[in-house]
């Protein structure tokens, strides 16, 4: 067993300390966020940072690096408010790590990677088309992180697209069905294998698988 203490992180070359801290959290929700800029210009980027923050109102938030509010993600999001969530397959997950790649300031990611824009009713965002769950939020807070310059943008889901077949009675939303993969650290894409899902934890009886 490894014991790596906190005086050592500083010590480590840059790739390997990003890899380290990126990997140690466990699997991670990855997706695709796009946006459009005010003069119209589309923009679709990978995440690995998208978190539930409520069902009650619906909210969900995202983590977005220290950057200059242009025409990129962090940028479009703050002058349009709007942004889509798009769920991704590993029939394109090479196109999906792909947007992380710099491309000049007004190019469409979409475009450079061979993804296709999709604009549903009078949403101002554009979705993933080959995306099989996707959804729609607006802007509703932005919080600026001093600790390390990143900023906390929290949304309020506005409009979920969902097979109905992957869409259980009760609400419950099967993405392994769906064909939705995931992410450790920064680079390493997986499908999912479901053991079991639970019933709700009292104190009065036992776990039920359901």
């Amino acid at each position: 067993m490894k014991h790596i203490k906190t005086n050592e992180f500083l010590q480590m070359e840059r790739n390997y300390r990003a890899n380290l801290i990126n990997s140690i959290g466990g699997f991670k929700s990855v997706v695709l966020i796009g946006t459009k800029s005010t003069i119209g210009n589309e923009n679709l980027a990978v995440f690995s940072s998208l978190f539930h923050l409520g069902a009650d109102p619906a909210l969900c938030g995202i983590v977005v690096r220290p950057c200059d509010e242009k025409q990129n993600t962090l940028g479009n999001i703050v002058q349009n408010k709007h942004y889509t969530i798009n769920h991704i397959l590993s029939d394109f997950f090479k196109q999906a790590h792909q947007t992380s790649a710099k491309y000049l300031e007004g190019e469409s990611e979409f475009e450079k990677v061979g993804l296709t824009t999709q604009f549903i009713d009078d949403f101002q965002a554009p979705f993933v088309k080959e995306s099989v769950i996707k959804f729609g939020c607006e802007l509703v807070q932005k919080m600026d992180i001093e600790l390390n310059g990143t900023s906390i943008l929290i949304g309020k889901i506005v409009s979920v697209l969902v097979p109905e077949d992957v869409l259980l009675e009760d609400g419950f939303i099967d993405i392994e069905r769906a064909g939705s993969i995931t992410l450790s650290g920064l680079d390493t894409y997986h499908r999912t294998q479901k053991i079991a899902r639970l019933s709700y934890a009292k104190t009065d009886r036992s776990i039920q698988e359901l």
